[in-house]
């Protein structure tokens, strides 16, 4: 039976990621510190979902404790890791930078080293689509460059991007790197756009529109990411022999390295986004237009051409179909609150 490693268990992505892995009957270590970033009511929710599997055990840990980390690389025969947890949200990191320095790139070096030194097979991280920052060239693609990131969060991870990329190169240690594009859907994350718009909408109160609405995003359903993200577990990167030193390919290397955008390649007005969401509420939002906030990028909109090819990634639910889901799931999780 494989056993994996889940950083960030019990949250949004990592506990839907845990409970596919689980269904497969395989064995799943979730690690998870439980912090305050959100309401650590729904992080205890998710973790309860999980408890039902007899193949899943849990540490209460920050990646940040290498010492206890280490013990639980030493304690169990480990084959892959699959590293989510981070300090997310662009504009916390305004606020916070330290905390991202701390948890995105001291934690993710902890989780590198243990990977090098307990021989792991493949480990898979998340990134963003915050790396591309300035970078308007539509839609985003791997290949392109990704070197001006407009918030620490993006930088951060793009750290992330090039930290794995020295590991892969000294150490022979598989990485692939996926950068996410907005994701959403039930047990998000209540930080995050939908959560307020829908708690908002709910109590008559008007909801803030950045960028006076004009942004696009490539809206990617939960299911879609976690199918796209599975595919990969079994397949780690083998050094590109076709790598040219004179040209050199930011998405693949001569190292066993690998950067895939992971989206709905369907990006969304934000406005038509709101409009499913007032049509699966049956309500209509007060809308507060405001300009661009800092840090944000205006739209995006992911390739995921070479996610396809090797993987057969299809991502196939609709902003309409997902948006509903999202308040029926919500409706029923806040059911007993006012």
């Amino acid at each position: 039976m494989r056993t994996t490693i889940v950083t960030g268990s019990a949250g949004f992505i990592g506990s839907s990621v845990c409970i596919k892995i689980l269904e497969k009957g395989e064995r799943v270590i979730g690690i998870d510190n439980h912090n305050d970033y959100y309401d650590p009511k729904i992080k205890e929710a998710r973790y309860e979902r999980l408890k039902k599997f007899s193949n899943y055990e849990h540490f209460r840990i920050d990646l940040s404790d290498q010492k206890n980390l280490e013990e639980i690389f030493k304690n169990y025969k480990i084959q892959v890791v699959v590293n989510l947890a981070a300090q997310a949200g662009v504009r916390y990191s305004i606020e916070k930078p330290l905390a991202y320095i701390n948890s995105n790139i001291v934690g993710f070096a902890n989780i590198l080293e243990n990977c090098r030194k307990y021989k792991i097979e493949h480990l898979v991280y998340a990134s963003t689509s915050s790396v591309y920052g300035a970078n308007t060239q539509m839609p985003f693609s791997e290949h392109d460059s990704a070197n001006h990131p407009l918030s620490v969060y993006a930088a951060s991870k793009k750290s992330n991007e090039l930290m794995a990329h020295a590991y892969s190169h000294l150490f022979k240690l598989p990485t692939t790197g996926l950068r996410f594009f907005t994701v959403y859907g039930p047990w998000g994350r209540p930080d995050m756009a939908l959560f307020k718009f829908t708690k908002s909408i709910l109590n008559e109160k008007s909801i803030d529109v950045f960028n006076n609405g004009n942004h696009t995003r490539d809206f990617t359903y939960i299911d879609d990411i976690v199918e796209g993200l599975i595919k990969t577990l079994d397949y780690p990167p083998k050094s590109n022999s076709n790598w040219n030193s004179f040209k050199p390919d930011p998405a693949t290397s001569k190292a066993p390295w690998r950067i895939y955008n992971i989206g709905n390649n369907k990006p969304v007005k934000l406005m038509d986004y709101i409009d499913a969401l007032e049509k699966a509420l049956g309500k209509k939002a007060k809308l507060n237009f405001l300009p661009l906030q800092p840090g944000d990028v205006p739209d995006t909109f992911a390739s995921v051409k070479n996610l396809n090819d090797e993987f057969d990634y299809k991502p196939s639910t609709s902003v309409v179909d997902g948006v509903y889901n999202f308040v029926k799931w919500y409706k029923d999780y806040y059911q007993d609150e006012k």
